[in-house]
């Protein structure tokens, strides 16, 4: 099990690198990985499986205690993106498929690496938690409807079908989790040091298979794309951090929300666009896999250099967060 833990260590800790290395591999002999393009949705649900093994009751105190910061920062995050992406698509012209995929990436809620970069930043870890659980509860109703009222324009938007997709790929997963850790606490307890490199074995998959799957589109347009994810990210981080600051948030809350508005769960957009768009709408958030984890390490290393009163007394309970950031 120690080398389990180990390996799970190393593998969050190098996230980017490994994702960065196999989707290389993927674009140089995609032959290798094109089958693994089947399994998505079962990839996806288990990193929700495994985000349900991590969640608490606590995780939702704050929307009871606290809501202010929890509301502000979950409605940054289902206003701005969905918007500054759809202003990108517009700006950069992007083709149907792909700015409805980079729609579709700024529809879905926060990534749960995010919670670990908000822990690395010196920010406001509960909070990065609540908004990251209630923000995945919420995207069965917001990101159909979003993607419907946004995207619709570029192709056809099944939103009832997509809310079953949701349901079926987050929700049941993470209550099966939820199940399995009330009644296994124990085995729960021991396996959750390997829950991680269970996560980045999934998305680095997942990532895999949509680049293998869109060689020839990566080749032809991938720069364009990833100009869009670039900026759709950094516009994330920025906007994120001063909403929270003309609300009159705390350094900690502002850095929290920053990273969480700007971090998205990127898997869920790459199997709902494979499943309801096509495989080249997927392509936006397959890159955004990528650039998130690079991005938001590179951030919380500069905050993490210039800590804030009070940074200390904030929980650190996210050490053991499943790292499922695409």
């Amino acid at each position: 099990m120690k080398v389990l833990e180990s390996i799970s260590n190393f593998a969050g800790k190098y996230f980017a690198f490994l994702v960065i290395i196999v989707a290389v591999i993927a674009f140089l002999i995609p032959d290798t990985f094109l089958p693994f393009g089947k399994y998505i949705t079962i990839l996806l649900g288990i990193v929700m499986f495994g985000m349900g093994l991590t969640l608490k009751a606590v995780d939702f105190k704050l929307i009871a205690t606290h809501p202010k910061p929890v509301l502000i920062g979950v409605a940054a995050q289902f206003i701005i993106m969905p918007l500054t992406a759809l202003a990108i698509a517009y700006i950069l012209q992007l083709p149907g498929e792909l700015a409805a995929g980079l729609v579709l990436l700024g529809s879905v809620p926060g990534g749960t690496a995010s919670n670990v970069m908000v822990y690395l930043a010196k920010g406001n870890v509960p909070l990065s938690i609540t908004m990251t659980s209630f923000s995945t509860l919420l995207a069965p109703l917001l990101t159909p409807l979003l993607l419907l009222l946004l995207a619709g324009q570029w192709m056809p938007v099944d939103a009832l079908s997509m809310f079953k997709s949701i349901v079926q790929v987050i929700i049941l997963p993470i209550a099966l989790g939820l199940i399995v850790k009330k009644l296994l606490p124990t085995f729960v307890e021991k396996s959750l040091n390997v829950v991680p490199l269970i996560s980045v074995l999934a998305i680095i998959t997942i990532v895999s298979a949509v680049v293998a799957g869109n060689v020839d589109n990566i080749a032809s347009a991938g720069f364009l794309v990833f100009l869009g994810v670039f900026l759709h990210n950094g516009a994330g981080l920025l906007l994120g951090y001063y909403t929270g600051k003309m609300i009159g948030l705390s350094k900690l809350d502002c850095r929290a929300i920053s990273i969480e508005v700007g971090m998205q769960n990127s898997g869920l957009g790459v199997a709902l666009a494979t499943a309801h768009l096509g495989p080249l709408a997927a392509l936006p958030s397959a890159l955004g896999a990528v650039w998130h984890n690079i991005s938001g390490p590179i951030l919380a290393t500069y905050w993490s250099k210039r800590p804030v009163e009070g940074s200390e007394k904030v929980s650190s309970t996210t050490t053991k967060t499943t790292v499922s950031e695409v």
